[in-house]
């Protein structure tokens, strides 16, 4: 199976990944470091465009093809690359499960932004202003949706892996994907990313302390 994660950074994508990267001994790809590997090759690409996301499609290509789960972890901003990753899978013969992990709570995410420190040496991590202002495509077609700030990492995994499990006809493959929210109704960021309405929640802080 390839699982592929998607979300802006500081969602705490990268954190819920790794997790369950660990649990189900999966193949974990992360573009940043990828990326931050082609900035400082002898072939100095400039801009990267999409060398890093090309990598990585070949990458998870060869892991799935000799059996392997892959878990791809990437903004994954744009439907030209959501496609991108579903044709690997397609490819590869497995199922691909789609996921969107976002933080409804713009205060929570902002902190968590600022707040970050690089794990990848080299990489300057983007601020609250360059989050917001990435070009982000709202999605149109259903996926599984995490929303941070009302799910902590145990919480987010669990959904994961009994989703993975609930298999719908017709495989992983793009629109069979169901949404799971917390909530009876999409959730959605707050920001113009996504230019649709937010909607309101109790917050729980408590249990996303450790999101980053």
């Amino acid at each position: 199976m390839l699982i592929i994660f998607s979300g802006l950074s500081g969602s705490g994508k990268t954190t819920i990944a790794r997790e369950l990267a660990l649990q189900i001994g999966a193949v974990y790809l992360r573009i940043d470091s990828i990326e931050q590997a082609l900035r400082e090759s002898s072939a100095a690409i400039q801009p990267l465009n999409d060398a890093g996301y090309r990598v990585g499609y070949a990458i998870a290509e060869d892991n799935l093809r000799l059996g392997r789960s892959v878990i791809a972890d990437s903004v994954n901003p744009i439907r030209l690359t959501r496609e991108a990753w579903r044709e690997v899978a397609k490819r590869s013969q497995v199922g691909a499960l789609e996921i969107e992990v976002m933080c409804s709570d713009p205060s929570v995410h902002r902190r968590r932004v600022e707040g970050r420190v690089a794990d990848i040496a080299g990489l300057k991590v983007p601020d609250w202003e360059q989050v917001i202002s990435r070009e982000y495509h709202a999605w149109d077609y259903d996926h599984l949706v995490i929303d941070t700030a009302v799910l902590g990492i145990d919480e987010s995994v669990s959904m994961i892996r009994e989703r993975a499990r609930r298999k719908p006809p017709g495989g992983w493959i793009g629109p069979s994907v169901i949404l799971i929210t917390p909530l009876s109704d999409p959730l959605c960021l707050p920001y113009p990313v996504h230019r649709r309405k937010w909607t309101s929640y109790e917050r729980k802080t408590d249990r996303t302390r450790d999101l980053g």
